[in-house]
């Protein structure tokens, strides 16, 4: 990590005193930057351009506002959640009028957060409840769009996350989906879903039904580098057919 203070201070002391000058200036650049809180080149830019430089629970609401934001408007379950993650974080009057700036602050695009970001990647217990919480905020409006998750991806790596564990902790927070059979899912459509005619005889039926579930099991994904998306996608499909399967034998008796 380059603290621009320090690096400043080292060189304009080496400048005027060689060695000495250069630790002296060094120390000096050193107290600077922890007391305005520089971590980087992107911070010293803030500060000189009349930007204060955030802090960690900041950080998270400007991410929560570029998400809440990434679709170009922002539901009511997104402010919702904002107010759902101060109370968890059990944030104070002021704290809260913090994040709120911050979430506004957010909703630009604008931030430059990779700094923030690598720093945070050094504390792994902030980078996951930051990765979590913008989940919670992706999935707040019941669906989670590309670029969304593109976002997260990038965070995540920045962050020090592979991309697989990022998409598994997504799963954590994706709403269930409802089951077929409380969708009214009817004989017509169990049908279609294995691909069967009406008359087919019941060895059809069953050789269709297995072929298929041969095809789309999640077993078959192992030890191939599948996402857990895919694993679980996979897995709902596999549900699926068998609740299809299913509602065709009781209806044909076999």
């Amino acid at each position: 990590m380059l603290w621009p203070s320090t690096v400043i201070g080292a060189g304009a002391g080496f400048a005027i005193a060689s060695i000495p000058g250069a630790l002296l200036g060094a120390l000096l650049g050193q107290a600077m930057d922890r007391r305005l809180q520089l971590h980087s080149w992107a911070h010293l830019r803030e500060r000189l351009g009349g930007r204060s430089v955030l802090r960690d629970d900041e950080v998270l609401f400007v991410l929560l506002g570029r998400l809440a934001k990434c679709d170009g408007r922002v539901a009511d379950g997104h402010i919702q959640q904002a107010r759902l993650e101060m109370q968890r974080l059990e944030m104070n009057d002021t704290a809260r009028r913090r994040a709120i700036a911050a979430f506004n602050r957010g909703k630009s695009g604008k931030e430059r957060l990779g700094g923030y970001l690598r720093r945070l990647s050094l504390q792994p217990h902030a980078a996951e409840g930051m990765l979590r919480a913008c989940w919670r905020m992706v999935w707040a409006d019941g669906r989670a769009g590309r670029q969304e998750r593109e976002l997260l991806l990038d965070w995540g790596q920045q962050l020090g996350w592979s991309a697989t564990r990022v998409q598994a902790l997504a799963l954590e927070y994706e709403p269930p989906r409802p089951a077929l059979t409380s969708t009214g899912l009817g004989y017509q459509q169990a049908l279609r879903m294995l691909g069967v005619a009406a008359e087919a005889e019941p060895g059809q039926i069953k050789q269709a039904y297995r072929r298929l579930l041969s095809r789309h099991h999640p077993d078959k994904l192992v030890g191939s580098g599948a996402s857990p998306l895919q694993v679980r996608e996979a897995t709902e499909r596999t549900r699926e057919l068998h609740q299809a399967y299913a509602i065709i034998r009781k209806r044909r008796g076999f």
